[in-house]
């Protein structure tokens, strides 16, 4: 079986190597795929630096920040381009722990799509700070309110066979930015996909700052009330 993990990054230079030495240490028999949105510190030349020792290193760079989603969206149309049968995606900043690459593994087989939960289980979360616990849980709430998906739909850390699932039902998403991952797993759910939940541990980043800002989270609201109204219009 080939399989990748597909890992944005956007200046992720002190956070890359230690993310590649955890990902060895699961045994887990995949590539690893780097896409990096010109990054202005040195993750670029930390990835060739690795690619050049591994040859299970690939990388896309690409020249502007088109967004997180984007970025998925291109990874992913390239694994699928070079038949990869299984494709994880991850973040890059720490909090995506490789460890439970094997039971997402496994759980891919016995269901369509894989997705880390957050609210499977208590202090998944714990070491966060407070105004990022309110801002998860509130996005979460919203979603299930508006859309009925119970699911933690907004975290990038997923696993699914690309047998199962088409790829043109990444790109019936039309959000290019944070809203894609919910948007997805919205359309999956849609679509008739099972939707398996792994309880997984986030642990807040040590190193780097956080790409998410106010303006993605307001951007994310409308756009969640932009589905909804499309929703309902389609039910009338």
């Amino acid at each position: 079986m080939k399989s990748c993990v597909i890992i944005p990054t956007l200046n992720e230079e002190n956070n890359i190597l230690k993310l590649y030495n955890k990902i060895l240490k699961t045994k887990t028999n995949l590539d690893i795929l780097f896409i990096d949105d010109n990054s202005s510190d040195n993750t670029r030349l930390v990835i060739q630096k690795l690619s050049k020792k591994n040859k299970k290193i690939k990388f896309i760079f690409r020249n502007n920040k088109k967004g997180i989603g984007s970025a998925h969206k291109d990874a992913i149309k390239y694994a699928y381009k070079k038949k990869y049968d299984l494709i994880i995606t991850m973040d890059a900043d720490g909090t995506h722990d490789p460890k439970y690459f094997k039971q997402m593994i496994k759980k891919a087989y016995e269901n369509d799509y894989v997705i880390t939960s957050r609210f499977k289980k208590k202090d998944l979360i714990k070491d966060w700070p407070i105004e990022r616990k309110i801002i998860t849980y509130l996005r979460h709430f919203l979603v299930k309110s508006f859309l009925g998906l119970s699911h933690d739909a907004s975290g990038a850390y997923r696993c699914f066979l690309t047998k199962k699932i088409p790829l043109n039902l990444f790109f019936k998403s039309k959000n290019n930015d944070y809203a894609f991952f919910w948007e997805v797993t919205y359309l999956i759910k849609l679509e008739g996909f099972t939707i398996y939940e792994v309880p997984a541990r986030l642990v807040y980043r040590k190193l780097g700052k956080s790409k998410m800002k106010i303006k993605h989270i307001i951007y994310s609201l409308f756009y969640l009330i932009k589905i909804l109204i499309e929703r309902k219009i389609l039910k009338n």
